[in-house]
């Protein structure tokens, strides 16, 4: 019984997750190993990482304490360009983010928001094979990060 609620708690969780529109990768790395090779990888794909934000280096600056957070920010205007001509709106989430974080027990997770939401967030028609492939891009940009795969 403690094994069939067990499997129902994670399907529902699992559930909720995958309706908040974010993918999240868990790494094999520490953090600051983790933030340097999502910033290598995003470059090795010929994108431009256009800004790093460590937010936990910035709540340390005004005492307060953060667990280890940093987001990027980076993109290709030429495929962003193309996204918004599907829907002028998916600029509010453009360029794309990703984001590193560690928790309390010293997991490292890689975060992005799933094409695949954002295609329907934003109610893009005739983008299906951008979004396909930004999707592909992203999860190869992750699991590379997080991994020696």
């Amino acid at each position: 019984m403690k094994y069939i609620l067990l499997t129902v708690a994670l399907f529902f969780h699992a559930q909720a997750y995958a309706d908040s529109g974010l993918v999240k990768v868990l790494s094999q790395f520490s953090f600051d190993d983790t933030v340097k090779r999502v910033q290598s990888t995003i470059e090795s794909k010929g994108m431009k990482v256009f800004s790093g934000i460590p937010h936990s280096e910035s709540a340390k600056k005004i005492g307060n304490q953060q667990a280890p957070t940093q987001l990027f920010i980076f993109g290709n205007p030429k495929v962003g360009s193309l996204l918004m001509q599907c829907s002028q709106s998916v600029a509010i989430d453009l360029p794309q983010k990703m984001l590193v974080t560690e928790n309390e027990m010293q997991e490292v997770h890689i975060s992005y928001n799933s094409p695949q939401y954002l295609n329907q967030r934003h109610e893009m028609k005739g983008c299906e094979k951008i979004i396909e492939k930004v999707s592909g891009v992203l999860n190869n940009i992750a699991k590379t990060a997080a991994t020696n795969e």
